[in-house]
């Protein structure tokens, strides 16, 4: 089978070597790779062009989503692989990825096992120490996303296949027929969420996700996003709280409203403690100025892909939130999700 894989990179050369170096040492698999670089500052385009590393060099920083969107369309192979430039793979990862999705024709994709990559080395897979960054993303009847089980020691018992709500931006093989007929990850939302929207849209689509967690890939996590920015924390936040109501606007039930209102609140308490009030509040204007756009696509889901579904999902349906909502979450206080 062939699989391409699309990698966004910014600024992160180092990341980006190891990253291909994994790739490389893939078995069972035949890749085409394509990196799509973000107006990089480092040597990143001179490294790729020099080691004849097929790449698009944007002009500036135009977003993950918008990097992602443009690899998928200059590659041709049926499943997709998109990945963080901060990721190391193990080297039987695609080859499970691959076997897991093609043993069901109604997924639209699955995820590997991810695990926290520390100081740059990964670790042993089988590790009961080793800490999980992803078993899947986890959705909340009030629009709040989280990567289930991030910050926990994995254990010592293996970890099952099981169904999953969606999947982690960091590492996610999609067949290319779900992910360009949902046509890919919204670009307004340039990075953060913008997985969790594909996500919310592909489940109401019909697409099912699932977790192959004998595939296993290593992640730092904002390595490159850390690294871009004078105020990295700043411009995550902004970007968090106008995604996140972005992504409520579109697709959260009305009667979930009195409950979202009371969370946001909290939330603009903690903006305070932490001194990013003027940045979450500067997220939630971006957000609200658009609103015609957001409700544009909130028509969209009520006349898609699985009515009844799309009911339930808008608060149309006497029987509540779609049961794709119900997977566990970690407990409270645990990051929101993020990629680059």
């Amino acid at each position: 089978m062939r699989v391409s894989i699309v990698i966004p990179t910014w600024n992160g050369l180092g990341d980006l070597q190891a990253c291909i170096a994994s790739i490389d040492r893939q078995t069972g698999v035949e890749v085409e790779l394509m990196v799509v670089d973000n107006g990089s500052e480092d040597d990143s385009v001179v490294w790729l062009e020099e080691s004849g590393i097929k790449n698009l060099s944007l002009p500036r920083n135009l977003g993950f989503a918008v990097a992602v969107n443009l690899g998928v369309a200059h590659t041709e192979a049926p499943l997709v692989l998109v990945l963080n430039s901060d990721t190391v793979l193990e080297p039987d990862c695609l080859e499970h990825l691959v076997a897991a999705l093609d043993a069901d024709p109604s997924l639209g994709g699955v995820q590997p096992r991810i695990l926290q990559l520390v100081r740059g080395q990964a670790g042993d897979p089988d590790d009961p120490e080793a800490i999980v960054y992803s078993l899947g993303q986890a959705l909340t009847a009030d629009g709040r996303a989280r990567e289930t089980a991030i910050g926990q020691a994995q254990g010592p018992s293996p970890i099952a296949p099981r169904e999953i709500f969606g999947l982690c931006g960091a590492a996610c093989l999609f067949r290319r027929e779900a992910f360009e007929s949902l046509g890919g990850y919204d670009e307004q939302y340039f990075a953060f969420y913008e997985d969790v929207d594909l996500n919310v849209r592909a489940r109401i689509a019909g697409w099912k996700f699932r977790l192959a967690p004998e595939a296993v890939v290593w992640h730092v996590g904002n390595a490159a996003w850390n690294a871009g920015f004078e105020r990295p924390d700043a411009e995550n936040a902004r970007l968090v709280a106008r995604n996140r109501l972005s992504t409520q606007v579109k697709f959260m039930p009305l009667g979930s409203l009195p409950r979202i209102m009371v969370i946001e609140s909290g939330a603009l308490v903690r903006a305070t403690r932490e001194r990013r009030l003027m940045f979450t509040v500067a997220g939630k204007v971006a957000a609200l100025l658009r609103l015609p756009y957001l409700l544009r696509g909130r028509q969209a889901v009520k006349s898609s892909g699985d009515l009844e579904l799309a009911r339930q999902w808008l608060g149309e349906s006497k029987r509540g939130p779609a049961e794709i909502l119900r997977h566990p979450v970690p407990p409270p206080g645990v990051p929101e999700i993020h990629n680059y």
